[in-house]
């Protein structure tokens, strides 16, 4: 850092250590520590990189995204009759599914219990956009054949390949 005039602010250097919950319990004290020089930076439960709360186990950014898009949902019920079908899901694109999908490549093998949050959003803005009511039969038919939307997991995988693919076909070895 000195070599290139950079000096170390400590009150913006956080880090953190992740992985499962059983690997973390098995950690060191000492390494719940980070000695920079005469500094000490001790390991943060959370950090906030680009909008995303990055957590070990990630469930806090989940709760966080699951929260605003319910918020949004039940705007979007106050003037749902209002609205056509078509500028419902335009608006549910908006605030709703764009936010489910931003960094959601981080979510790559995480467990069911933390995509299941999001996907309850799914189910739930389903109906909306439908003009359904919630525990209408067919919420699966709606979701996959006239929406054309992935399951969460699936829409994970669906990102990633898509990236890889871009990747590729930009830089053609």
């Amino acid at each position: 850092m000195s070599a290139n005039r950079l000096k170390l602010n400590m009150e913006k250097t956080e880090w953190l250590w992740t992985g499962s919950r059983s690997n973390l319990d098995q950690l060191p004290k000492s390494a719940l520590q980070l000695r920079l020089g005469n500094d000490t930076i001790d390991v943060a439960d959370a950090v906030r990189v680009l909008g995303v709360l990055i957590t070990p186990d990630l469930s806090r950014h989940v709760t966080a995204v699951s929260a605003k898009c319910y918020f949004q949902l039940r705007q979007l019920l106050r003037v749902r009759r209002s609205l056509d079908d078509e500028s419902v899901a335009t608006l549910v694109h908006a605030f709703v599914t764009s936010r489910i999908d931003y960094c959601n490549g981080l979510l790559t093998g995480a467990p069911k219990v933390v995509t299941d949050k999001l996907q309850r959003v799914m189910n739930s803005a389903a109906p909306i956009i439908n003009n359904t009511w919630k525990f209408d039969h067919g919420l699966t038919h709606v979701r996959h054949d006239i929406l054309h939307w992935f399951d969460v997991p699936e829409r994970v995988t669906f990102k990633l390949c898509m990236t890889v693919y871009k990747c590729l076909l930009t830089y053609n070895f």
